[in-house]
C-alpha cells in the first residue's frame, strides 16, 4: 500500500528519524495558515508548496514550488490544488491532486554547504535479504544514476540474523563523503530508518533527498513508502493512511471482494484461481495474439458471488474484447464454478464480449455439459491448448 509524503514524514518521525517539517492542506486559505504556523515554530520565512499524490517526479510536472511570502503561498496552493498533475511515473492520464504540503524550507545559508544523497532500505528478493542502497547523487532520478553512472550506487546487505549493525551504518556515512557532526548525524539516520523501515513491514522505504544542511544537520526532504499488505492487520492505524482516491477504481472494487486484481492494457480479461495459474494463462493470452487485460485470481473457493463480481470488474474495461475462464477444480468443483459462471451471465445480463471458459479437475465433464447446455454465448474448453485456440478464434472473429 502506497502513502503520502506527509504521511510517510508522519511515520518516520515517530521512530526518531528527523524530516523537514511541514503542514497538510486541502485550500489555499489552510496553506497560508500553515506557512504562519511554520514561520511560528520553525521559523521559516520561504515554504515549499508540494503536490501530495502517489507518484515520484512531483517537480518536473509543475507539482512542487517554492514559495517566499504568503501571498505567493496562496497563489501556488491555488495552482496545485485540483491540477492534472502529470509526471514521468503517473502516465499520460495524470493524477488529480486534491492536498498539498506546506513545508519548511530547509535550504538555509550556513558556514559549509548543502549536499543531497539517496537512501533507501527494501529486499533485495534476489537475496531474500534486505538492503540499503545509497548514493552521493540525491535528488535526482536514482534510475538515471544507475544507467550512467552505477559505480555511483552502493548496497549493504542487512543480516537478517542480527539486523543493522552500527558498523555498517558508520560504513554508509562514510561511503557518502561525511565526517565530523554530519557523520555521526548519518549514522542516527540509518539506524532510525532502518528501525523504522522494519517495524512498519514495509517494502520499501525511499528517501530522495537526504540532506544535509548548511549546519550539518542530517534530514528527510522525501518520503515514498510503501507498506506490505499483507502486515497491515498488525498496523490498523497505517491501513487507516490509504487513499482509494489514488487508486484505481477497479482495484479498489476488487478488494471489496477480496479479489487479486492488477489492470493491464490489452484486450482479453483474465479470471483464474492461483497466482501462479493466472501467469501461465496471460503467457497463454499473448502466445494467441492477444494481450491480457488483467490479473485477476479469485482465490481457491471461487463461487457464483465472486464470479459474478469479477465479471462486473473485467467489463468495466472497454479494452476487453473478450474473457478467458481459466479455473483448476481443486479445492472447489469445476460444476459448482460452470453454475455460477451461468448464473452471473444471466443476471448481468447483456454481456457482448465472447466468454471463454476452461475448467479442469474436479467433475470437469459435468462442468462443460452445463456450459455447454446453457445456450449461453460462452465457448468451453478442458485442454489449456483448447482454450488459446479459442481465444485466437474469437479476437478473429
Amino acid at each position: 500500500m502506497n502513502i503520502h509524503e506527509y504521511q510517510g514524514k508522519a511515520i518516520l518521525k515517530s521512530f526518531g528519524v528527523r524530516v523537514q517539517e511541514g503542514i497538510v492542506a486541502d485550500t489555499p486559505e489552510q496553506a497560508v495558515e500553515a506557512a504562519k504556523k511554520l514561520k511560528q515554530d520553525y521559523n521559516s520565512d520561504w515554504v515549499v508548496v508540494k503536490a501530495q499524490i502517489h507518484a515520484g517526479g512531483r517537480g518536473k510536472g509543475g507539482g512542487v514550488k517554492l514559495a517566499k511570502n504568503l501571498d505567493e503561498v496562496k497563489e501556488r496552493a491555488g495552482q496545485i490544488i485540483g491540477m492534472q498533475l502529470i509526471t514521468p511515473q503517473t502516465g499520460p492520464e495524470g493524477k488529480l491532486v486534491s492536498k498539498v504540503l506546506i513545508a519548511q524550507d530547509v535550504y538555509y545559508p550556513g558556514e559549509s554547504e548543502t549536499k543531497e544523497f539517496y537512501v533507501s532500505v527494501l529486499l533485495d528478493r534476489a537475496r531474500g535479504r534486505n538492503i540499503v542502497m545509497y548514493s552521493t547523487e540525491g535528488g535526482m532520478d536514482i534510475e538515471e544514476v544507475a544507467e550512467h553512472t552505477p559505480h555511483l550506487i552502493f548496497k549493504e546487505e542487512i543480516d537478517p540474523k542480527v539486523g543493522l549493525q552500527g558498523f555498517q551504518a558508520r560504513k554508509i556515512a562514510f561511503n557518502l563523503g561525511l565526517s565530523g557532526d554530519a557523520f555521526k548525524d548519518m549514522t542516527k539516520f540509518i539506524a532510525a530508518l532502518y528501525k523504522a523501515y522494519e517495524s512498519t513491514d514495509s517494502s520499501m522505504f525511499e528517501i530522495n533527498p537526504v540532506l544535509k544542511t548548511s549546519d550539518n544537520k542530517i534530514l528527510a526532504v522525501d518520503a515514498k513508502v510503501n507498506l506490505d499488505d499483507n502486515g497491515l492487520f498488525r498496523h490498523p492505524d497505517y491501513e487507516a493512511m490509504r487513499d482509494v482516491a489514488e487508486e484505481d477504481p477497479m482495484e479498489v472494487e476488487a478488494s471489496k471482494s477480496n479479489l487479486n486484481f492488477v489492470k493491464l492494457d490489452g484486450n482479453v480479461g483474465c479470471m483464474v484461481n492461483g497466482a501462479g495459474l493466472a501467469m501461465a494463462t496471460m503467457d497463454i493470452i499473448k502466445l494467441a495474439g492477444g494481450e491480457p487485460a488483467n490479473f485477476l485470481d479469485v482465490g481457491g473457493t471461487a463461487n457464483a458471488q465472486t464470479v459474478k463480481a469479477a465479471f462486473n470488474i473485467i467489463l468495466q474495461d472497454p479494452n476487453v474484447k473478450a474473457i478467458l475462464i481459466n479455473i483448476f477444480g481443486g479445492i472447489v468443483r469445476c460444476d459448482r464454478v460452470a453454475q455460477g459462471v451461468i448464473d452471473a451471465y444471466k443476471e448481468l445480463g447483456d454481456i457482448r464480449v465472447p466468454i471463454i471458459v476452461r475448467l479442469q479437475g474436479t467433475n470437469a465433464v459435468e462442468a462443460k455439459k452445463l456450459i455447454d447446455e446453457s445456450g449461453l454465448k460462452v465457448y468451453s474448453a478442458i485442454l489449456l491448448k483448447e482454450a488459446a485456440a479459442l481465444v485466437t478464434k474469437v479476437l478473429e472473429d
